[in-house]
Formats: C-alpha cells, sequence, structure tokens
C-alpha cells in the first residue's frame, strides 16, 4: 500500500495524527493528537459538569420524576457559554481530523516519489 494512502487512512480512521507518526513525522503527529485529546478531554469535563448540575436540580425535586421534569432540568441547567465551548472544542476537533488526514496524505505523497 502507498505511504500517501496509509498516512491519510490511519489519520482518518484511527486517530488525527497516527498517519504522521507512522510517516515518521514525530512533531506533527504529536501535536494533532495532542490538540484532539485535550479537547476530548474538555468536552468530557463540561459533559460531566452539566450532568452533575442536571443531577442536583432533579435530586431537588420533590415528588414524582418524569420525563418533563428531566428536561426542564436539562434546559435550565444548560448555557450559553458552555454550549459555545463545547461547539469551539467540536470544531477544532474536526479541523485536525481534516487537517491531519491531509498532511499525512501529502508527506506520504512526497515519500512515495522520493
Amino acid at each position: 500500500m502507498k505511504k500517501s494512502i496509509k498516512g491519510a487512512l490511519l489519520s482518518g480512521l484511527v486517530f488525527p495524527g497516527a498517519g504522521q507518526i507512522v510517516l515518521k513525522h514525530y512533531k506533527s503527529g504529536i501535536a494533532f493528537m495532542l490538540t484532539t485529546l485535550a479537547c476530548l478531554v474538555l468536552i468530557i469535563m463540561k459533559t460531566v459538569q452539566q450532568t452533575l448540575i442536571i443531577v442536583e436540580k432533579i435530586g431537588s425535586i420533590e415528588g414524582v420524576i418524569d420525563m418533563s421534569t428531566i428536561s426542564n432540568a436539562a434546559v435550565q441547567g444548560t448555557t450559553t457559554y458552555d454550549s459555545l465551548i463545547f461547539n469551539l472544542a467540536l470544531l477544532i476537533i474536526s479541523l485536525c481530523w481534516i487537517i491531519s488526514i491531509v498532511d499525512a496524505y501529502n508527506t506520504g505523497k512526497k515519500m512515495d516519489i522520493e
């Protein structure tokens, strides 16, 4: 298999930066991986934080808890700031993924020519 295809597939299907690591471009591979991991950790932290807020609100409600109660607690617990951070992290992950695929393909293409 050509190095360009192998690098692009690894970056696209496994993890951003995996193709660069296989092609021995360690600095760019690690940069893509760390950026993606940092964004994933941020998303997980925000999700857990929101979940705890919702659970607290539901726990403070007395009486029967149904789906509308849970839905209302979720809507009240969500802020615009948290949504902005979440969306920005998803955008950065998407851009890292796409750029790492293109970079791995181009790097592999140069290696294939040589």
